[in-house]
């Protein structure tokens, strides 16, 4: 197993995505801001993975969706095209309303580490405006997540 393989091995949720040749900007090389975008593309494959409402609560169930509420990411290498990013995801922290994602972004062209970002996600009610505490079923479904053998 290669070293890339052994760094994404540590994520419960794996993504992949082809950097576009319009995503690059007139630097030549990949926009800061698609990142952004490929994180979140990471954050709802994670949620996806869990099979939970990720925008609007869910009616029949009363579950709370999930906002953004705050996010950062680290720049460390430049990425072109043509790339193919390799992205592993997984949840760091826990608290009554909130939880932490983490993300590394490497590059397969490269074999290496090109970002690292992390987000807040709130619980929110959409229908009272207002956020709300991690349903009881997100947390023990987050916990199983990150608890599974890791796979390559």
């Amino acid at each position: 197993m290669d070293d890339l393989a052994k760094e994404l091995n540590k994520f419960p949720v794996k993504v992949d995505i082809v950097a576009q040749w319009g995503e690059m900007d007139a630097a030549g090389h990949v926009s800061n801001v698609i990142y952004l975008r490929w994180f979140e593309h990471a954050r709802v494959a994670y949620l996806d993975k869990l099979e939970y409402p990720i925008i609007m609560a869910d009616e029949e169930e009363g579950l709370p969706g999930v906002i953004l509420a705050k996010q950062d990411c680290k720049y460390l290498f430049p990425v072109t095209y043509p790339d193919t990013i390799a992205m592993g995801i997984r949840v760091t922290d826990m608290q009554e309303d909130r939880f932490t994602m983490h993300c590394k972004m490497f590059s397969r062209r490269h074999n290496r580490l090109v970002a690292i970002a992390n987000a807040v996600m709130v619980t929110y009610d959409y229908r009272q405006h207002r956020k709300a505490p991690i349903p009881e079923r997100l947390r023990q479904d987050i916990h199983a997540l990150e608890e599974q053998p890791a796979t390559s």
